[in-house]
């Protein structure tokens, strides 16, 4: 009944609803409610669909009833009321018609969102046979989200919550598994983890477009666009896609409803216009499904396709973050995310690097936005791979932020990161905040990845040596009057420094000299 009921809106979605999807006769709801789902604990859970216009719709769960009526464009919303931690649940929603859902639990709800080191698959990272065999997490559940690029937002996506096992987890984001599932085994409570991650993407594909033509910093990147928008062989590929997309949900919703098999969806165009990259296409076409359900917070790893253009993501990350909350109106949630790990090859000097540079914008961004927390990974990624395979340190580092900050564990969660620097003489004392238990070392057993500069801005390898548990001393025989200190300051810079739980320290700099992509925009 529930594919039914999907194929049916699609269907007069493309009657031009708008999104308002109502049909004579049943309810229907979109697929991020379904069976096997989980809601937020201890807050109000948004259930929402479409029906006749003016139908009332009474929403049960264990001792809720919550009645609603339909909207004369045939929209309905209720809100549940927070409910026991476990279950499982059934949940009946029921007008002319009558939906049955089963298997519903109870527990902490995470989207895991990005690019392609967050869409990387536990069958892609270290392990995936030894990680199937063990992935028997019945209260863990997995939804994802089909990757579409589109100006037209979209309601409902074709997916279905699923339990976690060896079966299910393996096509399933590595680093959302393995944040997951230490929430799971810390909090022993369920687990629901929503993935809508897009390998490849920009930044500014996860926005909403009024957004960016609203602030004169993004007009060259809207100006390429619209050069891009303008091309009629590009523009003559989507009308004709788009034709024979309308004429298939409409022969789809048919099959279905006859109980056939529908008929095979005609390939979207590879072209730009549905690609990742357009402004605000991932926010139309992937996010805009989900906006509103009920949910903890979300984890993000996304940045090496704006590494050319770091400058503009110091105020284009944060702008996405603020606009997912905006939408979501559940406040300032969680928003965690993952530092760019080291990549590219090792270089014998210091250079310039849009990477170190992405890394910072990154780090910038914490003092901006109120619960948000960076994992740094500098040390755990591969020179020849933009995908490193150890994805479960990845998850489990943005575990810690989430366990500290969220759930009141008292455990070290950040790594440390530069606070001040005072010269003395021809060194610098670089102080650090975050230390956990003090400065430690891996590997070599003295500080490695300082560069310093006179007034020249001429980086050099430095000395260094760590002095007391939060700061250490850098100087370099051939700067004799320094003013600037730099750490892991490359795209795959070569450094040891961490506290005592092994957390690397943040990537820095002490000037705010002009950087390679200060002027790319």
């Amino acid at each position: 009944m529930m594919r039914s009921n999907h194929y049916k809106a699609l269907a007069i979605a493309i009657a031009g609803m708008c999104g308002a999807w109502h049909l004579n006769a049943e309810i229907s709801v979109p697929s991020i409610i379904g069976n096997n789902m989980v809601l937020q604990r201890e807050q109000d859970n948004p259930l929402w669909g479409w029906a006749d216009p003016n139908e009332v719709v009474t929403v049960s769960i264990h001792d809720q009833k919550v009645q609603t009526r339909a909207a004369e464009d045939g929209g309905w919303k209720a809100t549940l009321a927070p409910l026991p931690v476990g279950g499982p649940y059934d949940l009946t929603i029921s007008g002319k018609n009558t939906l049955r859902f089963e298997n519903v639990l109870v527990g902490e709800v995470w989207i895991c969102s990005g690019q392609s080191n967050m869409q990387w698959s536990v069958n892609a990272s270290n392990d995936p046979d030894l990680e199937r065999l063990s992935a028997n997490y019945p209260q863990i559940r997995l939804i994802t989200v089909p990757r579409v690029g589109t100006q037209e937002p979209q309601y409902d996506f074709e997916g279905q919550w699923e339990e976690c096992s060896g079966d299910t987890v393996g096509g399933f984001s590595a680093v959302g598994y393995f944040f997951g599932r230490q929430l799971h085994q810390t909090l022993n409570v369920p687990i629901g983890l929503i993935n809508n991650a897009w390998g490849g993407s920009a930044a500014e594909a996860w926005v909403r477009r009024d957004l960016l033509e609203a602030d004169s910093r993004y007009v060259p990147l809207l100006e390429r666009w619209a050069k891009t928008e303008s091309d009629e062989k590009l523009t003559g590929q989507m009308a004709d896609y788009e034709k024979a997309l309308a004429e298939w949900k409409v022969a789809a919703a048919n099959a279905r409803a006859l109980g056939e098999n529908p008929p095979r969806r005609p390939n979207r165009p590879n072209n730009q216009l549905t690609g990742n990259h357009r402004p605000s296409n991932i926010y139309n076409g992937v996010l805009n499904p989900t906006i509103g359900y009920g949910i903890k917070g979300a984890i993000w790893y996304q940045g090496e396709s704006n590494a050319g253009r770091a400058y503009q993501y110091r105020h284009l990350f944060p702008l996405m973050i603020q606009n997912w909350r905006d939408v979501w109106k559940q406040g300032d949630f969680p928003f965690y995310y993952v530092q760019l790990a080291d990549f590219r090859l090792e270089k014998d000097q210091p250079a310039d690097s849009d990477w170190a540079e992405l890394r910072e914008a990154q780090t910038l961004t914490m003092s901006k936005l109120p619960n948000t927390g960076e994992a740094v990974i500098i040390d755990l990624g591969e020179a020849q791979d933009i995908h490193p395979k150890n994805k479960e340190d990845v998850g489990k580092r943005l575990a810690r932020w989430a366990l500290a900050k969220d759930y009141g564990y008292d455990i070290v969660y950040r790594s440390p990161i530069y606070q001040s620097m005072d010269r003395q003489g021809s060194k610098i004392i670089v102080s650090f905040d975050h230390v956990g238990g003090g400065l430690d070392l891996f590997d070599v057993q003295k500080p490695i990845g300082f560069t310093i500069a006179g007034a020249d801005q001429t980086f050099v390898h430095a000395e260094a040596k760590i002095i007391n548990e939060r700061q250490v001393e850098v100087w370099s025989e051939s700067v004799s009057d320094p003013v600037a200190v730099r750490y892991a300051w490359a795209d795959n810079p070569v450094c040891n420094v961490q506290n005592k739980e092994g957390l690397p320290l943040t990537p820095f700099r002490t000037d705010d000299w002009p950087g390679i992509t200060i002027n790319n925009h």
